[in-house]
């Protein structure tokens, strides 16, 4: 017998999910506050230029995110940032295409998963799922799928295993290896190996310094608070080699107490050494006038500002650009200094009426980027000539300013010798002015090498690669 279902009333039945069993739509992911605070801060640097020591904390502080989850933003943006190009070499052995026709923010969320999969212990699963979702937000399902592709690959290999295959024959070019192993542009690899001499051994002990994430280092306001007031009461160390330095090993210090009353500023060690060097000369005659040639954002200016009240001096302070000098006086506020907005190859300050000037040049800024993340990608080996000009134009104005048998004292975080033996050399030939033993002023620090000038090294004295020369302009 043959049995017929009755017909439903109001037509034939329509196609459909079973009764009791109808699919929601699918919902957005979840995605991590923190990994979100990094990708957007990757996105700043990428389309805007932007720094990103500047960026995260505010997004951090913004969005109230805290303790392990602050970490970890930390670790995942400056991570990424400064690992890029090895991250970059990773990601296109990986690609079916060309990094260069991956969308920008695919590219982005690539280079987050790839330092999660070999700079981190954070599982392999959870590096790619966190990645793929946030790609399929920023972009669709398409592109969640490719990245899913490529970090599958990615997490075939560690870090090693990777460098292995695609870095060039260390025997070959050693530079080259070093410089993919360290997330370095051959380019500054190579400036720090002629810094060095050619040391090999050395060379990778300084890139690796250089790849690794800094502590926190501050400045003890002179005439204020101790160093060691100040290490008691942010839990930090005293520093080393600098009276006013005290380190941490990380944290926000815009959340120190001592930081906010203008007690303490945040001033890598090899800034505040290479500062109070210069107040060390012994003069004869006056020492009351000092001047900051180039003062923004005002870190050293705060620190001579002090030295030089405790003596009941003062001190001029020249910033080309308005910002720049606003920031000027904010740190040195309550002290004796008077900031001037102009261009210090041309001020208009009086001749030879200065007992003590600090030329902080500007300059390419290899010595500090494992301060700023980005800088090594950013900076191209052409930007060397125009800053070297400006460096000599500024130097030499500063022979002008400074007064008969006074010190100028010339900096730039940089070890490439363009920028420091280059300008120092050509100075004191043009100039006849006296080149001083700087060695002798930077008591207690051990590796200065033969002199005269010094060149200060993370992996040797665990501060940014500062280089100082001082100079005494002749007796008339």
């Amino acid at each position: 017998m043959t049995f017929h279902q009755p017909r439903r009333r109001g037509g034939p039945k329509k196609s459909g999910p079973p009764r009791g069993r109808t699919e929601a739509p699918r919902r957005p992911p979840e995605l991590d506050p923190a990994r979100v605070a990094a990708l957007e801060t990757l996105r700043a640097v990428r389309e805007r230029d932007a720094y990103a020591n500047l960026v995260l904390p505010k997004l951090l502080r913004e969005r109230k995110i805290t303790g392990r989850d602050a970490a970890l933003a930390t670790e995942l943006g400056y991570g990424t940032s400064r690992a890029q190009g090895l991250l970059d070499a990773v990601l296109a052995a990986c690609a079916d295409r060309p990094l260069s026709e991956v969308d920008g923010r695919v590219l982005d969320v690539l280079r987050l998963g790839a330092y999660q999969l070999l700079r981190t212990r954070i599982p392999a699963h959870a590096a790619v799922a966190s990645s793929v979702d946030m790609v399929r937000v920023e972009a669709g399902g398409g592109a969640g799928g490719f990245a899913n592709a490529v970090l599958r690959k990615v997490a075939q290999q560690d870090e090693q295993a990777w460098v292995e295959q695609l870095a060039p024959p260390a025997d070959t070019d050693p530079i080259g290896n070093l410089a993919l192993r360290t997330a370095h542009p051959k380019w500054i690899a190579q400036s720090f190996a002629d810094a060095l001499g050619g040391a090999r051994a050395e060379l990778a002990d300084a890139l690796a310094a250089d790849d690794a994430r800094p502590g926190v280092h501050l400045l003890a306001r002179p005439g204020e608070i101790s160093a060691d007031e100040l290490a008691a009461i942010t839990g930090g160390d005293v520093a080393p080699y600098s009276p006013y330095g005290v380190h941490l090993e990380s944290g926000d210090p815009g959340e120190l107490d001592p930081v906010r009353q203008h007690l303490a500023a945040v001033q890598d060690e090899g800034s505040q050494l290479v500062a109070v060097a210069l107040s060390r000369v012994p003069l004869t005659g006056s020492d009351q006038r000092w001047l900051d040639l180039c003062a923004g954002p005002g870190g050293k200016a705060n620190l001579l500002g002090s030295l030089v009240a405790i003596e009941g001096g003062t001190l001029d302070a020249v910033e080309q650009a308005e910002h720049r000098a606003k920031l000027v006086r904010q740190a040195t506020e309550g002290l004796p200094v008077t900031v001037h907005v102009g261009d210090g190859r041309d001020s208009g300050l009086p001749e030879g009426s200065f007992d003590r000037v600090l030329v902080d040049a500007p300059c390419t800024g290899l010595g500090a980027l494992r301060r700023r993340p980005e800088a090594r990608w950013r900076r191209k080996p052409e930007d060397v000539g125009g800053l070297t000009k400006i460096q000599r134009e500024l130097l030499r104005a500063a022979m002008t300013l400074v007064r008969p048998g006074g010190v100028v004292g010339y900096v730039v975080c940089s070890p490439h010798l363009s920028e420091t033996v280059g300008i120092a050399v050509d100075t004191a030939r043009r100039s006849k002015a006296e080149v001083l033993d700087a060695r002798e002023y930077f008591p207690g620090v051990p590796d200065l090498g033969d002199g005269p000038y010094v060149q200060l090294w993370p992996h040797r004295h665990g501060t940014d690669a500062m280089f100082c020369a001082l100079f005494r302009r002749p007796e008339e």
